[in-house]
C-alpha cells in the first residue's frame, strides 16, 4: 500500500486534467508502483505467499487498465508505456508491429495484383479515344 504523499506524487506527475484522480493513467501509475514495492518485498521474503497473490492480483488488474487504455488511445498508451518502462507494453507494442508486418506481406500481393487489374482495364480506356 502507498501512503498519501506518494500516491499524491503520482497522481499530480500522470493527471490528465487538473481535477483528475482516478484516469486509467494515474491508475496505471499507482499499480506500477505497488507493483514495484511488491516486488521488492517479495524478494527478501520468499515465502510470503499472501503477498505474492495480492502482487498477481495488481499485475492483472494493470494489464487489464492497459489493454483498455491501449484500445481507447494507441497515443496515450504509447506514452504512458514509455514514461512507466513497462515490458508488457513494449511487448504489446511489438506484438502490434508483428502483425501490421504479416498484413502488409499478406496483402502487398494483393494489392499489387489489384493495382495491376486496375491499369489494365484504365489502359484500354484511354486507347478507344
Amino acid at each position: 500500500m502507498l501512503d498519501k504523499d506518494s500516491k499524491q506524487k503520482i497522481i499530480n506527475k500522470f493527471k490528465v486534467h487538473d481535477t483528475d484522480t482516478g484516469s486509467s493513467q494515474v491508475q496505471i501509475a499507482i499499480l506500477s508502483e505497488e507493483i514495484k514495492r511488491l516486488t521488492d518485498h517479495l524478494k527478501e521474503h520468499k515465502h510470503d505467499h499472501s503477498s505474492r497473490r495480492g502482487l498477481l492480483k495488481k499485475v492483472g488488474e494493470r494489464r487489464k487498465l492497459l489493454k483498455y487504455l491501449q484500445k481507447e488511445s494507441e497515443e496515450s498508451f504509447k506514452d504512458l508505456a514509455k514514461k512507466l518502462k513497462l515490458k508488457i507494453a513494449k511487448k504489446m507494442i511489438e506484438d502490434e508491429e508483428e502483425e501490421r508486418k504479416r498484413l502488409e506481406e499478406e496483402l502487398g500481393p494483393k494489392v499489387e495484383a489489384e493495382e495491376e487489374t486496375v491499369a489494365a482495364v484504365e489502359e484500354p480506356k484511354e486507347e478507344k479515344k
